[in-house]
């Protein structure tokens, strides 16, 4: 599609081609955000893929390491892995596979 659109654009865009490609997903996922075993409120993942990975899209000039920053605090909030963080406004597809070093296995 090339740069240029909103990322919601993006966010339609990536939901076809994951369907298409038959990969589950849930977009706009709403999950809870718990500090010290209270649930602090809520935020939306845009997409969570195959129950085990974030994907955070933007559709800006540049991604700043404040960008990076955000996406790797909802790995470590969500107890999650693994991550992408896309950005569809530069001229070429950025991206950034993120590893949470503080994941911990789910003991069920």
């Amino acid at each position: 599609m090339g740069n240029g659109f909103q990322e919601v654009v993006y966010q339609r865009a990536l939901a076809v081609e994951l369907s298409n490609m038959g990969i589950s997903f849930i977009r706009e996922r709403e999950m809870q955000l718990i500090y010290k075993n209270v649930d602090v409120g809520t935020r939306r993942v845009d997409f969570f893929v195959d129950g085990k990975i974030m994907v955070e899209l933007k559709a800006i000039v540049c991604l700043e390491d404040v960008q990076l920053a955000q996406a790797i605090n909802y790995l470590e909030a969500y107890n999650l892995e693994i991550g992408l963080l896309i950005n569809f406004g530069t001229r070429k597809l950025e991206f950034k596979r993120l590893l949470n070093k503080k994941h911990k296995l789910d003991p069920s």
